[in-house]
């Protein structure tokens, strides 16, 4: 069996052996770019730890691995256009390294190059495997919509913000789990053991990814801290404290979110409010309750092999610097 360092290790490999054209460079280079970006590779790395419950032969899960990879790197580059993000992983974003109609592309060939990994599946798995991934990769537009739809919506209850985080980031870390328990030979109730295991510590790590955005450090974080504020995204950091908050700092939330400003000053007033309403406590009390709720489903699975996904969950729950 092995431990979550060794399946990175594994992953890390497997993505340099992928191979692109050399022409036309402007279509392949932002790809390779942004897969050479080291990010955490938690995806793939989760496909692994599920197929291994059942079978310690990786072999069978490499490439759907990959593919949700490919898939969740195809999504960052659309995703930084929409949010005019300037850094990922530390790093220039590909919009920002060469401009929106490359990573616009570049990530259409990376969203086929998915489906052409997922088709190495064997044949007797294959129609289960691609109706999950595309399940998931259709939540996941649909969570992004919702996102952006938020930012003019001027009401947005805390239930719909959840619905949104699920869609756009914990479907895939489900569907992570449930394509490598296919592989590996999972029963239907295992499957949906380790699906529900990945939804719900998908939302204690969008939950923690919303923390991280105000309070993260930035040598660490890998992204704009305060870029959610700068961008009036109503996270659910900015929706319980609306819930929270006194009439005066209601209407200085309300004010600051109605206005186009990425100034620091901006995102410190905000953050003061937070702080003055202890935001930062509701929000890790209700990460421990879906990771909670996780531990329960993993719990169910019968399997002695559970060890890196527990060390995984735990993991999520330090991931606050």
């Amino acid at each position: 069996m092995r431990n979550l360092a060794d399946l990175g290790a594994i992953i890390e490999n497997e993505i340099e052996k992928l191979s692109y054209p050399q022409s036309p460079e402007l279509l392949y280079s932002p790809i390779e770019y942004i897969m050479g970006l080291q990010g955490k590779r938690m995806r793939p790395i989760l496909v692994l730890m599920a197929h291994q419950l059942f079978d310690e032969n990786l072999d069978k899960a490499i490439s759907p691995a990959l593919a949700i990879e490919v898939f969740h790197n195809f999504t960052l580059l659309h995703d930084d256009i929409m949010d005019k993000a300037p850094l990922r992983r530390g790093n220039a974003t590909v919009h920002e390294k060469w401009n929106d109609n490359v990573a616009i592309l570049s990530g259409d060939t990376m969203m086929i190059q998915a489906y052409q990994l997922l088709s190495k599946v064997d044949d007797e798995k294959l129609r289960k495997v691609l109706d999950v991934f595309s399940k998931a990769a259709t939540e996941v537009c649909e969570g992004q919509q919702w996102d952006m739809d938020f930012e003019t919506q001027n009401n947005v209850e805390i239930s719909e913000y959840m619905k949104m985080i699920e869609y756009k980031t914990a479907v895939l870390l489900a569907a992570s789990l449930q394509l490598g328990g296919i592989t590996g030979g999972a029963s239907i109730q295992e499957q949906e053991n380790l699906y529900e295991f990945g939804r719900n510590i998908g939302i204690a790590f969008q939950l923690k990814d919303d923390l991280l955005d105000a309070f993260g450090n930035p040598d660490t974080f890998g992204k704009q801290v305060g870029g959610d504020i700068m961008s009036n995204k109503k996270t659910y950091l900015y929706l319980k404290a609306l819930e929270a908050a006194s009439d005066k700092q209601k209407n200085e939330l309300e004010k600051y979110f109605s206005i186009s400003d990425a100034s620091t000053e901006k995102v410190n007033a905000v953050k003061k409010i937070f702080i003055d309403l202890k935001i930062q406590s509701f929000i890790i009390d209700l990460m421990k309750e879906y990771q909670m709720r996780a531990m329960m489903h993993l719990d169910a699975i019968r399997s002695s092999n559970k060890e890196p996904l527990i060390a995984f969950s735990e993991k999520l729950m330090d991931r606050i610097s």
